[in-house]
């Protein structure tokens, strides 16, 4: 299906129910996190959110039981998104360093924010027949989002669906698949140049045992804003 914008899109991504395992999941896991007991979850696919017209995307790996699925925005109400917006804001992406509910105030600046997966997967582990039914939300994503110059994929399953949706969106083939933090994928295309940059997921796991700090995350971004700032063509 072709999608005109991203409102279009979105109200679709809201809809669907194409994996039995996650509708069954998202909704059974609501209340199930004693601080969150009396909350009224979400429930739903989330779609992603930003500006329109952004030169910087980001794409995690899907909302998170208690964040996402929870308020209804991606990285929202969470220890993972706490840690992405301090990183966001301290480079001037966001207007705040917090995101904690849909109705807290915050813009992001230049910037998307979505997920290879609308709905949060059991122990964070999609299956791939899963990220396949969602691909074609992430291939909408990335043709409606004219603007975007730069890609931050946010760990290795998130990468490996971006440098997929590429291939299908660009008709790029991708050789170096491997997934490296701070690894630059620049990519020529006929009109432009493209970046993809992998970095490592800012969970709590990842940045208690500082496979990944704060600066890490920060200098990642601040790559990508040097990247969305250039203007080469062929």
């Amino acid at each position: 299906m072709k999608y005109y914008s991203l409102e279009e899109l979105n109200n679709d991504i809201i809809k669907c129910e194409k994996c039995p395992r996650l509708v069954k999941y998202r909704i059974e896991v609501a209340g199930k996190n004693p601080k969150f007991k009396n909350d009224n979850y979400w429930s739903k696919p989330v779609p992603g959110f930003g500006n329109p017209v952004a030169r910087i995307v980001i794409i995690g790996l899907a909302p998170a039981a208690h964040g996402g699925n929870r308020t209804g925005r991606v990285f929202t109400g969470d220890e993972s998104a706490s840690n992405l917006m301090k990183a966001l804001y301290e480079v001037g992406l966001t207007n705040q360093p917090t995101s904690t509910n849909k109705n807290d105030g915050l813009i992001v600046k230049n910037l998307y924010i979505t997920a290879a997966l609308k709905c949060a997967p059991p122990n964070n582990l999609p299956l791939k027949n899963e990220l396949k039914n969602c691909s074609v939300y992430l291939d909408a994503e990335l043709k409606l989002l004219k603007n975007a110059k730069v890609y931050i994929a946010l760990g290795r399953i998130a990468w490996e669906s971006l440098l997929s949706s590429f291939r299908r969106v660009f008709n790029i083939e991708i050789n170096d698949k491997k997934f490296t933090h701070g690894k630059c994928i620049k990519i020529q295309l006929h009109d432009n140049t493209k970046y993809i940059i992998a970095s490592y997921h800012p969970s709590p796991r990842n940045m208690r045992t500082k496979l990944l700090t704060h600066e890490m995350l920060v200098n990642i971004f601040r790559k990508a804003i040097s990247y969305s700032e250039t203007h080469e063509q062929n």
